[in-house]
């Protein structure tokens, strides 16, 4: 599992809101058509667990059911995975037709190299939220369709909170270290960190680094190529902190996020109390847990807290959506098939299976988990916002900020030492 994607090609058909049954392929160019005009797709996204897999490849059979002149080969990949083979056949120049993307730095790159199409056009007819597009957004020109929306903070088990005598979530960092302590205490895990996939331990930073220093700090910092800021010391020290109390769940450095003795299978075996993860977790944890259940009502959420004296505020986000993206070389029949995928029923059923929040007004009924509907309206009243590091970022800056803040969770690194390793990794 992961975060999120784009896509591009010229709209040659109007398909908000059209049901499968109804599908009609718009006229169809060179690219991927042979020489039946059968158009084959290949299709790359970041949701390889139950429910959201299964249901990918329902509505991949619906769209051909309705279109036999379409094929579609459907890839799941896990987060990491998706990211390494991206980058080889990105740089052998033969990226998939669709594929997921996050949008920021990276997807710049890929526009800037021509790997990907200008979808603008075919953006305009979709009925979007005021900054879904924004993240796939590259000199006033969109390279990839918005799927969904969301924000990165604490999901936490409700009974194990009651049982360490936590009578609510905390909402400043002090508070938030002291149900650290307690929980410790009562001998239950404060936190589950898929320490071996590096991406999950930068969101830590990230959040702090906003806290203490303000929404746009961060932003600044990468086009200055400079994180020579005594707040973003701070926050590496504000996170020691944390790492000092011995937070982790055991084995923690050699975990991944979404395998059996992961970061979402601790949680939804409440054999943790706490993940900062994003909108996406009560399905991944119920998926990784043993009955594939999660924790149903003892799931709860709450807002990365405000550090005491920091310029941030509790209402700033960080965080992102998922979109696609079309190659440069995919058939005409790529942007029809993600269109059918952000209409009505289809869009409804993704939506539903993978725990989003819609990047696509008219389609709020899909939200049922009160905890989704609850980071939604947080996301509503966001007084900021920051893409993921990791995505915001150019590759290598991105990069960099999640190995950086690893070493410096495994207790290899320091927070001045983050900040020093950021600053020469902007500046090359």
């Amino acid at each position: 599992m992961a975060r999120h994607s784009l896509f591009t090609r010229r709209s040659l058909l109007r398909m908000a809101g059209v049901g499968a049954g109804a599908v009609v392929l718009s006229g169809c160019g060179d690219d991927g058509e042979d020489s039946n005009g059968q158009q084959t797709i290949e299709w790359w996204h970041i949701y390889n667990t139950d429910p959201g897999k299964s249901t990918y490849d329902e509505l991949a059979k619906e769209f051909m059911a309705a279109n036999p002149n379409v094929k579609i080969n459907v890839t799941p990949l896990q987060n990491d995975s998706f990211k390494a083979k991206l980058t080889t056949v990105n740089q052998a120049g033969n990226p998939p037709d669709i594929f997921h993307t996050w949008g920021g730095g990276v997807l710049a790159q890929q526009a800037q190299a021509g790997l990907v199409k200008d979808v603008t056009e075919a953006t305009s007819s979709l009925n979007l939220i005021s900054t879904a597009l924004t993240p796939y957004t590259v000199n006033g020109k969109a390279y990839a369709f918005p799927h969904d929306v969301g924000m990165i903070g604490f999901w936490y088990n409700k009974e194990l909170f009651e049982k360490a005598g936590i009578s609510e979530p905390p909402a400043t960092w002090s508070a938030f270290l002291e149900a650290v302590r307690k929980l410790k205490a009562a001998g239950i895990t404060p936190l589950a960190l898929a320490g071996k996939d590096e991406w999950p331990g930068h969101y830590y930073w990230s959040y702090l680094a906003m806290r203490i220093a303000g929404a746009d700090a961060l932003t600044k910092a990468a086009e200055e190529k400079s994180f020579d800021n005594p707040d973003f010391v701070a926050a590496g020290q504000k996170l020691k902190e944390l790492v000092d109390l011995n937070p982790f769940q055991k084995g923690f450095l050699g975990a991944s996020y979404d395998t059996p003795d992961g970061q979402a299978a601790h949680m939804g075996n409440g054999k943790a109390a706490m993940e900062l993860m994003g909108q996406w977790a009560p399905t991944v944890q119920r998926s990784s847990s043993s009955n594939n259940q999660g924790l149903g009502d003892k799931l709860g959420f709450f807002p990365f807290p405000e550090v005491e004296g920091g310029k941030g505020a509790i209402t700033d986000a960080f965080g992102g959506g998922g979109g696609y993206a079309i190659g440069r070389n995919a058939p005409p029949a790529a942007i029809d098939f993600v269109k059918f995928l952000l209409s009505g029923e289809p869009y409804r059923k993704a939506l539903d299976a993978n725990g989003l929040i819609p990047a696509v007004k008219g389609v709020e009924d899909a939200v049922k988990d009160p905890n989704l509907k609850l980071v939604s309206e947080q996301l509503n009243s966001a007084t900021g916002f920051q893409l993921y590091l990791d995505q915001a970022y150019p590759p290598a800056l991105g990069q960099q900020v999640n190995a950086s803040v690893a070493k410096l969770i495994a207790g290899k690194s320091t927070p001045e030492k983050v900040t020093e390793e950021l600053t020469n990794a902007a500046k090359r």
